[in-house]
């Protein structure tokens, strides 16, 4: 007798990609190297090229969109953009920019930002662009003194002076370097730079920019110290896109249009997906909400009004979207109205958030619209591989992307894996030793991740991420925990009262977890107020038991050493951006937690743990 077979699942809604496709170079160490066999096509010499043919080939299309502070819209167009990027560049160029000065910008996303950057791009001179966490949120400026201190910027941008006054303070930046877009007393405005009219100067100053000459610096947080920044050329920029638009080929077909909050400190944000927007021809809405409880309605409010084509987001704003999406009848049918692609990156996205996207596709289109992710990081602009082909999970990251080499290295029981390309970093701006040991002696980037194939038989399944190799740890019978994997299954596991989880238990007997509370969640399984203060939050008998029968289960279903959970706390204190434990992605740095809160670790690997310890094994 045949079993009977579950329901086949929705299709999907079609997508022109490139077929999968990859060359398997075998290695003697037991490693590999994967390469498209497709070459990278011809590639513009720098991004602002695109500008420049997008204001000639659609003059009145709208480039980009932010709110006006009156409950409409901002609009700038191609052509727009271009006069404005102009008479930036001239201004600049009369204070004296060039390749060797910098322009540092301390704001949020908005088109003043995008202006002074594609303007300081236009005639060779670096845009600096700086988490703004580390202006607004720093309690000692540490990180924005040391980025100053590295770039020496000859101006300084902040939108609005006021909020930003101690950070200005803090490097020194009067209103001599000071560019604003709200008037103060004694600052340039955005507005006076405008008045400036363009010269033959600025067309000279952009024909000599190549692809060599450096777009940006970008700082990367790192695990400890002071952030290192990443020189970005326009070849990275240009080669990136044109990687992505030979493999994602439904991007020639109609301009993208994406309502986007990814910060453009993060190449994320910048080098992908306001990059993108730009080589296509694109439409980029300005989302000025965050996936935090203050900042969640905003975005709600655009994405009810904009219909996006792609949507990109961190799994952390999926997260605290879905709830919205779920309950509001309106957006869930604004949201998937021309929807062509959901787009996760920045950290793994938990399956059973996967699972309801895919839910709420087919519920309101009948189809399941593509999910799909990709992998790099900011020195390599950031792709390296994508995902251009149908998935039915979480975790695979595609195949390389044309001309980039893919190395896999063994490295204890995983596959580091290394970049090799034009999109790959030349370095760290003024930090020689930190460019020598980022590459090996075969000039691969190592990037410090680690990935295998999904399918060992068919390597053209794709790649799938398999963690940083510096976030495992050894429990003391010398088996591996390995953090990324096992990280992801625990906050599906113990949803809805689970923001991050961190894995602890490096030589110890068994494996522990920190976990950083979903606020909202905990307090509607304890029947809480919206307002009640997070102690009583977390001592309540529903959260800590729904935690502890989570994980329970988990460990029935996983029981080995490696994978099981003895012991769990439910943190009160957030994750600190000055201690390097979360960026403004919402990225959690494992080992930076673990290392600050070293007597949490030790409270939940006692042997007679404390009262506020869960203990499940």
């Amino acid at each position: 007798m045949t079993a009977p077979h579950a329901d086949p699942k929705p299709a999907f809604a079609p997508l022109d990609f490139a077929p999968a496709a990859v060359d398997v170079e075998r290695l003697a160490d037991g490693g590999m190297i994967l390469r498209s066999p497709q070459k990278l096509g011809a590639c513009d010499a720098k991004m602002g090229d695109y500008l420049v043919d997008w204001a000639a080939l659609a003059p009145t299309r709208v480039f980009l969109a932010e709110r006006d502070g009156t409950g409409g819209w901002r609009e700038l167009t191609y052509a727009q953009a271009l006069d404005q990027v102009e008479r930036l560049a001239q201004a600049l160029l009369d204070r004296g920019f060039g390749p060797g000065r910098t322009l540092m910008i301390l704001s949020d996303n908005g088109v003043d930002n995008a202006l002074l950057q594609l303007a300081a791009q236009h005639i060779g001179a670096p845009a600096v662009p700086v988490s703004p966490a580390y202006s607004l949120m720093s309690q000692d400026h540490a990180k924005l003194k040391a980025i100053h201190e590295l770039v020496q910027p000859s101006l300084v941008y902040a939108k609005n002076a006021g909020p930003f006054a101690a950070a200005l303070q803090a490097i020194g930046a009067g209103p001599d370097r000071l560019v604003t877009s709200v008037p103060q007393p004694g600052t340039v405005t955005i507005d006076d730079l405008l008045k400036t009219a363009k010269t033959d100067a600025v067309d000279f100053a952009f024909a000599g920019v190549s692809p060599d000459s450096i777009a940006k610096i970008l700082f990367t947080s790192g695990s400890t110290g002071a952030p290192k920044g990443v020189i970005n050329t326009q070849r990275m920029l240009v080669s990136n896109q044109q990687m992505i638009a030979q493999l994602w080929r439904f991007l020639g077909e109609k301009p993208p249009v994406i309502v986007d909050w990814l910060p453009w400190n993060h190449t994320f944000g910048a080098n992908h997906n306001f990059n993108m927007v730009l080589r296509h021809g694109g439409t980029l809405y300005i989302d000025d909400g965050k996936p935090v409880p203050a900042l969640i309605d905003r975005t709600v409010a655009n994405l009810r009004e904009i219909s996006p084509t792609l949507y990109f987001n961190v799994p952390i704003g999926f997260a605290v979207l879905l709830d919205h999406l779920e309950a509001d009848a309106e957006l869930r049918a604004n949201f998937f109205e021309r929807l062509d692609l959901l787009f996760y990156a920045g950290a793994a996205l938990p399956q059973n958030l996967w699972e309801r996207l895919e839910d709420l596709s087919v519920a309101e289109r009948g189809v399941r619209v593509p999910m799909i992710s990709a992998w790099g990081s900011t020195e390599t602009a950031p792709m390296v591989t994508t995902v251009h082909f149908p998935i039915e999970r979480a975790g695979v990251i595609g195949l390389p992307g044309p001309g980039v080499a893919l190395k896999m290295v063994p490295a204890g029981s995983k596959l580091e894996m290394r970049v090799k390309g034009p999109n790959v970093t030349p370095g760290y701006w003024q930090r020689p030793d930190l460019t020598e040991a980022a590459f090996d002696d075969e000039g691969y980037y190592k990037i410090g991740d680690a990935g295998r194939l999904l399918d060992q038989d068919d390597a053209c399944a794709g790649v799938v991420f398999d963690g940083r190799t510096a976030e495992d740890f050894k429990l003391s019978t010398g088996t591996w925990v390995h953090v990324g994997a096992l990280r992801i299954a625990l906050i599906a596991a113990c949803a809805p009262a689970v923001q991050d989880i961190v894995l602890v238990g490096e030589n110890g007997d068994h494996a522990g977890a920190l976990i950083f509370p979903n606020l909202p969640g905990c307090r509607a399984l304890a029947g809480l107020a919206d307002d009640a203060p997070i102690e009583q939050v977390l001592s309540d008998q529903a959260v800590r038991g729904h935690v502890r029968e989570a994980l329970l289960r988990h460990n029935a279903s996983n029981p080995a050493s490696s994978t099981a959970i003895a012991r769990a706390f439910l943190m009160a204190e957030p994750p600190s951006i000055d201690a390097n434990e979360i960026t403004d992605k919402g990225y959690i740095n494992q080992r930076a937690v673990r290392e600050r809160r070293a007597d949490l670790v030790d409270r939940v690997m006692a042997e007679a743990p404390e009262g506020d310890v869960i203990q499940v094994a």
